[in-house]
């Protein structure tokens, strides 16, 4: 049985800026990913450890990590649902999901449950144009989710 991994986020970053010759720069949306898998989100201070690592100001970081979607800028749930409201999506039905996702939950978009279990989000693009509605749960895609979909989606996690 081998010993678990216990590198810092630090030495993690820098495993990954290897890959990535022409600069620093290009190495953070694999860092910053790398951040919120250790911690589940990205606050302040994670920014910071990225930065720092990647020997970039945390403005920078911050700014791309608040421009895409897959970052979560405040904790989240357990479980994360993501309903993508582009033009696509949005031709067929994708209010209607994200509405029937707040009606089984309780929640509105950028919420989470009381109990910490699931957050709900509406995402801009989950680049699935050709099978819309597109919804991630817990960044599993489900293709052409309609709102009768949803309360065997919410069953699904609530029980599993």
């Amino acid at each position: 049985m081998s010993a678990p991994d216990v590198r810092s986020l630090y030495d993690e970053i820098q495993a990954v800026r290897t890959r990535y010759p022409e600069g620093t720069r290009s190495a953070v949306l694999p860092a910053l990913r790398l951040a919120q898998e250790r911690y589940g989100w990205l606050s302040r201070e994670a920014i910071e450890e990225v930065a720092e690592a990647l020997e970039l100001t945390p403005a920078y970081c911050y700014s791309v990590a608040s421009f895409y979607d897959m970052f979560h800028l405040e904790p989240v749930g357990r479980h994360t649902i993501e309903v993508c409201t582009n033009v696509c999506c949005a031709l067929v039905n994708a209010q209607a999901v994200l509405s029937a996702f707040v009606r089984e939950l309780g929640i509105q978009p950028g919420e989470t449950t009381p109990d910490g279990e699931v957050t709900l989000r509406a995402v801009e693009c989950l680049g699935g144009c050709s099978t819309p509605t597109i919804v991630a749960v817990d960044h599993r895609y489900r293709q052409s989710v309609a709102p009768e979909d949803v309360p065997a989606i919410v069953e699904e996690l609530r029980n599993g």
